[in-house]
């Protein structure tokens, strides 16, 4: 946030809306990491990402702060139930970097998108707003038809935070759960680790209703792994 901050204050000739949230926040990149993050507008996450000198097998893409979280959350889950599995992901500050360039100034050329987001792999879409706006600003690419998107369906009353975005499909569970069914070769191979996913919301379910409140170790959740899957130190810096 400090970064976006930062980017706001220093920018002439623009009418700048900033909208932060009240609680802590993760820090997922240092300042420095951060402000370059912000400024391209779009970027591969190569601590999250495992894809580096191969294909990956699935593009795993966030914009808002709790997709991303989760999205970061479901990485690890696919790390420990599938670690061979590769995967790219993309992290989305300017959306209008979906955008070709002749339809916005920030837009990404053709090329250049196909680069990130490949032209035949899987692109699971995890956005804080409607699924419509990233397949409206999508739809002239090439991989369109391998975008899916989850998003914010209207789903949920007062519940509390992590079941709200259970209602709406945006959950860890749910993206691991996406990412099993487009993946050609996991089909078959992943049945336990689906059905451990479907036990894990089973629980989360019961806790919320038993104690009104998310599980620990959902509430209290850090990212701590490399690209390799290995533990690793979180690293202090910028939220994006």
């Amino acid at each position: 946030m400090l970064s976006v901050t930062d980017h706001c204050l220093r920018s002439r000739n623009y009418v700048n809306v900033i909208v932060a949230g009240k609680q802590l926040a993760p820090q997922w990149l240092t300042m420095e990491q951060a402000i370059k993050h912000c400024t391209a507008g779009i970027g591969i996450w190569e601590f999250a990402s495992n894809d580096k000198g191969s294909d990956p097998d699935v593009v795993m893409a966030c914009c808002g702060d709790v997709p991303t979280l989760e999205t970061l959350a479901a990485v690890e889950l696919l790390h420990k139930h599938v670690p061979e599995l590769k995967i790219r992901v993309i992290n989305v500050v300017d959306l209008m970097k979906l955008q070709p360039t002749r339809e916005h100034p920030h837009g990404l050329s053709d090329l250049e998108f196909d680069a990130l987001f490949t032209i035949d792999k899987p692109i699971i879409f995890a956005f804080h707003g409607y699924p419509w706006l990233i397949h409206r600003l999508t739809y002239r690419r090439t991989g369109h038809g391998n975008l899916h998107v989850r998003g914010f369906k209207e789903e949920g009353s007062t519940t509390t935070p992590f079941d709200m975005v259970v209602m709406n499909e945006l959950d860890r569970f749910s993206l691991v759960n996406d990412v099993i069914d487009r993946v050609p070769h996991l089909a078959s191979k992943a049945a336990y680790a689906k059905q451990a996913l479907r036990d894990k919301l089973l629980e989360h379910k019961q806790y919320v209703a038993k104690y009104g409140d998310d599980m620990p170790e959902i509430a209290n959740w850090k990212w701590n792994q490399d690209s390799t899957g290995k533990r690793r130190t979180s690293t202090g810096g910028d939220n994006v």
